[in-house]
């Protein structure tokens, strides 16, 4: 028998996701490893109990969004995905996360498109109906949006001007109590790019967030106080 999973630092149970929800990540294109997918779906469930919406910054192929949408069904509510579907930096030719299966290959178009691909992972797992996708830049949607939100998962582009357009456009539809999730945040630039560890750190230090788990490079917070 397996040994149980140790829990992650700062957070003594975790929500599960179904088995088959699980599985539908696991086979999901994307790079979320599972353990922090556990984490965010815990993160997710206790952010559904209070009603709101979640929304999630960079969709990709809806790895991650399957336990959002998860979440936000036994929640009884609904996920929000945003992404202009065309590949952050590190996604386009010559770069190290390229993926040439989900590029459009329709002649004078050649450019990256996830859009078609995550449709089919949501079908596949069984979660259309409780996701709301909007196909768009972060920035220009977050300008126009209204509702406040229960959580706020980061994991967008990855330069310094994604990553504080991203904070900046959504952090403050955080509810009180809600939770603000960040992706890939790397202290040590041996591991990774700095840009979210600086938006982690921008986050703590405003005050108005406080950490509640870490579970490798997934940071956990929630709105403790008020601004950004």
């Amino acid at each position: 028998m397996a040994p149980t999973p140790t829990p992650p630092r700062g957070q003594d149970s975790m929500a599960q996701p179904k088995p088959e929800t699980l599985a539908a990540f696991e086979a999901a294109k994307g790079f979320m490893p599972v353990d922090e997918g556990l984490a965010l779906y815990s993160a997710a469930a206790r952010a559904a109990g209070q009603g709101l919406p979640l929304l999630e910054v960079g969709t990709y192929c809806g790895r991650s969004t399957i336990l959002l949408a998860d979440a936000a069904r036994e929640g009884g509510t609904v996920a929000v995905t945003v992404d202009h579907h065309r590949g952050s930096e590190e996604q386009q030719p010559g770069w190290e996360y390229h993926d040439p299966s989900v590029v459009d290959h329709e002649p004078g178009v050649g450019r990256m498109d996830t859009l078609p691909t995550f449709r089919r992972t949501l079908y596949r797992a069984g979660l259309e109906d409780h996701v709301i996708a909007v196909v768009g830049r972060s920035p220009q949607v977050a300008k126009v949006w209204q509702t406040p939100l229960g959580l706020v998962f980061i994991d967008g582009g990855h330069t310094d001007e994604h990553a504080n357009a991203d904070y900046e456009g959504w952090a403050p539809h955080v509810a009180p109590d809600g939770l603000l999730v960040i992706h890939d945040v790397f202290p040590d630039p041996a591991d990774g790019g700095q840009a979210p560890y600086r938006v982690y750190r921008r986050a703590l230090e405003s005050g108005a967030f406080t950490e509640v788990s870490v579970t490798r490079s997934l940071r956990v917070l929630r709105r403790t106080g008020h601004g950004v």
